[in-house]
């Protein structure tokens, strides 16, 4: 047997011999990591207390069982496992502090992870971080009249999972939402379409932006705005666009009654030198 294989079959027997022993006190670790479908999610542990680490493990718990996603020990570097090859890379690597990145997260990426930092004679201090995936699409807003002059009927609709909040917004003081309801469906592919309904009334003195913002756990919301016009804005706007139509006439007019006076006056004094030269 090799010196290499030899090193390896003691530091394997000194692990499962103290893993009996599990300390968590001194890890620091975040507790839940969020991450959208898609993309990228950064586990990191470390550890708070000067120790003699030998070897850092990562592990996903399915099921209340343990599997080996990757480990760093000083003697063999850096080490990902078969079945994580393409998911998993370590971000930094060290004995006091080790991260590793999930690539490209999807729903069977969901759940919680350990870190383990393989001291002697101490034992395995282990830290515990849960990945939890979260799904949120753009909010669709839509707007309508209601039968009243007053009154506009304001939905959005978005989905996500887990099932995302929906909330309706106004920029002028003056309107407010009333009427509220709210409808939950269940899809398929287990997200979730939310759709808030809201009466918008109030005196509208001019145009105003109506907003729907989505939201799931603590993850960034995603907002959509909508400009209702005034009509008093568009009847001013047909005024202006008559008035400028009209102005363009008359300027059009002054220039081609230019344009022909010169050209009249061109031709009297063409004629007049023509008369002169033959006399």
């Amino acid at each position: 047997m090799s010196h290499l294989g030899v090193s390896f079959y003691v530091i394997s027997v000194f692990i499962l011999g103290v893993s009996d022993k599990v300390l968590t006190a001194v890890i620091q670790t975040q507790q839940t990591v969020l991450a959208a479908v898609g993309e990228d999610a950064d586990l990191s542990c470390q550890l708070l207390e000067t120790k003699d680490v030998l070897q850092v493990t990562w592990q996903k718990i399915s099921h209340d069982v343990e599997t080996n996603v990757a480990t760093y020990s000083k003697y063999f570097g850096q080490r990902v496992n078969d079945g994580f090859n393409d998911k998993v890379e370590f971000k930094y690597t060290g004995l006091q502090n080790c991260s590793i990145v999930i690539r490209n997260v999807m729903e069977q990426d969901e759940g919680c992870y350990h870190c383990l930092f393989n001291t002697y004679p101490e034992g395995s201090f282990t830290g515990r971080t849960c990945l939890q995936i979260y799904e949120l699409h753009e909010p669709v807003v839509d707007v309508r009249e209601s039968n009243s002059t007053e009154e506009w009927v304001v939905s959005c609709s978005a989905t996500g999972r887990p099932a995302p909040t929906v909330t309706l917004s106004v920029s002028q003081q003056d309107l407010s939402f009333s009427q509220y309801n709210t409808v939950s469906v269940s899809n398929t592919n287990a997200t979730f379409t939310v759709t808030t309904t809201a009466v918008l009334s109030g005196s509208r003195k001019h145009s105003t932006q109506v907003g729907c913002a989505a939201r799931v756990l603590s993850a960034p919301h995603r907002e959509v705005m909508v400009m209702i016009s005034d009509d008093d804005d568009d009847d001013d706007l047909d005024k202006k666009s008559g008035s400028n139509q009209r102005n363009l006439g008359i300027r059009i007019s002054v220039i081609l009654s230019s344009v022909v006076l010169v050209l009249c006056v061109a031709a009297l004094i063409f004629v007049r030198e023509l008369v002169v030269n033959y006399n």
